[in-house]
């Protein structure tokens, strides 16, 4: 029997992320979801009619230990700020590595180190190069009353699938460009071949889709 998703448990709980100021948030849990996972809701400020809304997969290597090959931490933490802003909601969603897992993406990382890029080392383990899936992130909208929203994020894929569960996406606002040196060849590769709406600094941008991928 399909179990109708729902929320489980509603919890205050205060955030205080890196190099950002405090918030307060409240924690929705829920029953039901697609895949089984234990994904979180964040409520940030007073959520609108239409709420500014970020899906953010897990990363425990950059989320909690600040790992400076990927950009997740900071877009995290941004994220966080904005949407207490405005008003609106923070889907932490247990999809670390892209779908593929934490040590499946450690081994993906080993083969980056020897010249792969973040695509085609998940194609060399045998892995889908983005396995997630925003199914149950649909669902968690859905039980929370969200039918439109403006989505926080440069990857085109995130809003056309919540657009195919029936989320209508007004905007998508793209968010700040954190690269470094360890993590510009992984955002490059981002914006060449997925066309994420990266704006990479002068002398890193690339000359294809990230030029065209622009709103």
């Amino acid at each position: 029997m399909t179990t109708v998703p729902q929320v489980r448990t509603r919890v205050r709980i205060p955030l205080r992320l890196p190099g950002r100021p405090a918030v307060d948030a409240e924690a929705v849990t829920f029953t039901g979801l697609s895949d089984g996972l234990e994904h979180l809701a964040f409520v940030l400020g007073k959520p609108g009619p239409v709420p500014l809304v970020r899906p953010h997969s897990e990363c425990l290597t950059g989320d909690v230990f600040g790992s400076a090959r990927c950009d997740c931490g900071p877009q995290l933490a941004e994220a966080v700020e904005r949407i207490s802003e405005v008003g609106g909601y923070l889907l932490y969603l247990r999809q670390e590595g892209r779908g593929i897992g934490l040590y499946n993406k450690l081994d993906a990382y080993a083969l980056q180190d020897s010249g792969l890029d973040t695509y085609a080392a998940n194609s060399a383990l045998g892995l889908p190069e983005d396995a997630r899936d925003y199914t149950a992130a649909a669902q968690m909208l859905t039980v929370l009353g969200v039918r439109q929203l403006d989505l926080l994020s440069n990857n085109p894929d995130k809003a056309a699938q919540l657009a195919r569960h029936g989320i209508e996406v007004r905007e998508r606002l793209r968010t700040g460009v954190f690269a470094n040196e360890d993590n510009v060849r992984y955002l490059r590769a981002k914006a060449e071949q997925t066309g994420h709406t990266l704006a990479l600094p002068v002398g890193e941008r690339p000359a294809t889709a990230a030029a065209r991928n622009v709103g």
